[in-house]
């Protein structure tokens, strides 16, 4: 049977799982070899070559899910999308970036690319008329992030990948928001796929990996490039990881189903002064990420009422944990400007609106009552605080 004709919770299941020929095992057997025989082989295997068993068949599983022709794994999100990067673009090059992304990304490419020679132009906004009107001559590449961190902007995918191909531009996409299971932009014409693999791909907060999926001429170039940087990542790792991806689809739909429960409860309360989360019909691009997502994610970000300190409010929480990352199973709340945009500058948050107050919200898997009541109890217990 097709991979392309499996559903989701199939590919997740099956497609990229090696098969245990000497034991008949039920689940992908580990390679932890770090040397492998070069005579009369059909593969020379290497792990910084990508190429370990466990490496290449995780690479099946999550071209399948992103209907690709192929796929790597690295050692981190930013190992991904920095050898990504690396692999389109050189010396006087120049790559135009959404404004409103990861704080990671944006700091890489502020810190990173004057070493290089490489040119950069961070949009005003997410429009299409803003990525067109920061394209240069020396253009070589459009990377956009939707929904973005930790906003939740919504750009329009099909849109930003016709502009660039119209001009014979590369086009990238931090994808980690919504997981494969909730948008596949190479379906709009996007080039190239890149996550963040520690957040929805593995899941359970314990695996630290990034992907990248695009087709094989574009993996090739990419892996030309990534075999000398050394990103990649420990086979225990991606046989965890290919574990992990087996209830992908059950677990981001699970977490889709609170988020929009949770993001209608947060948008009528009293307490909260604004709600960021595409399910919203009050969304900008409400319609636009109905057009291109199967769903809205598991993620979101709200602003309480002045008055009401953030990060008290956080501390009072008992079943929501106060963390760093998301996309676990579990619920967690943070402050951006605390942590994954904590290295750009107060005007750099600013400029993109990311104040102080906001919160980003990872929703997971727990009951949704249980979820809200926590909210509510923490809201309560921060405004006593306050009056005491």
């Amino acid at each position: 049977m097709s991979k392309q004709k499996l559903g989701i919770n199939t590919i997740c299941t099956h497609v990229g799982e090696i098969k245990d020929e000497q034991f008949k095992g039920a689940v992908s057997p580990i390679y932890l070899a770090t040397s492998y025989e070069f005579d009369n082989v059909d593969v020379k295997r290497y792990p910084r070559y990508f190429n370990t068993p466990n490496q290449e068949y995780l690479a099946k599983k999550i071209a399948a899910l992103e209907h690709t022709e192929a796929a790597m794994i690295f050692g981190s999100g930013m190992a991904a999308i920095s050898h990504m990067f690396l692999a389109f673009l050189k010396q006087g090059d120049h790559i135009v970036v959404q404004n409103t992304l990861y704080g990671g990304t944006s700091n890489f490419i502020r810190e990173e690319f004057h070493k290089y020679g490489i040119e950069y132009t961070f949009t005003n906004g997410y429009n299409v008329t803003d990525f067109e009107a920061a394209i240069q001559p020396n253009t070589k590449v459009i990377h956009i992030e939707t929904p973005s961190n930790p906003l939740l902007t919504i750009t329009d995918i099909k849109a930003v990948a016709d502009l660039a191909k119209s001009k014979g531009i590369i086009s990238t996409i931090d994808n980690t928001f919504a997981s494969p299971v909730n948008q596949n932009p190479i379906d709009f014409g996007i080039d190239i796929v890149m996550h963040s693999a520690t957040k929805y791909l593995g899941g359970h907060s314990d695996i630290l990996a990034g992907a990248v999926a695009s087709s094989q001429e574009h993996m090739d170039r990419i892996w030309n490039v990534s075999k000398n940087l050394g990103g990649s990542l420990s086979d225990m790792t991606v046989w965890m990881l290919e574990r992990s991806m087996k209830t992908l689809a059950l677990r981001v739909k699970a977490q889709n189903k609170n988020a929009r429960k949770l993001a209608k409860f947060l948008d009528a309360h009293s307490e909260v002064s604004r709600v960021y989360y595409p399910g919203l019909k009050s969304h900008p691009e409400h319609k636009l990420a109905k057009a291109q997502m199967h769903d809205f994610g598991a993620m979101l970000s709200f602003e309480l009422v002045e008055g009401i300190d953030a990060m008290a409010f956080m501390k009072q929480l008992e079943l929501i944990k106060s963390s760093m990352s998301l996309a676990g199973v579990e619920s967690t709340m943070l402050l951006p400007s605390e942590t994954s945009h904590a290295l750009l500058t107060q005007e750099q948050r600013d400029a993109v609106g990311i104040s102080n107050r906001l919160i980003r919200f990872s929703v997971g898997i727990e009951n949704f009552k249980d979820l809200k009541q926590d909210i509510e109890q923490a809201i309560t217990a921060t405004k006593v605080a306050s009056l005491a």
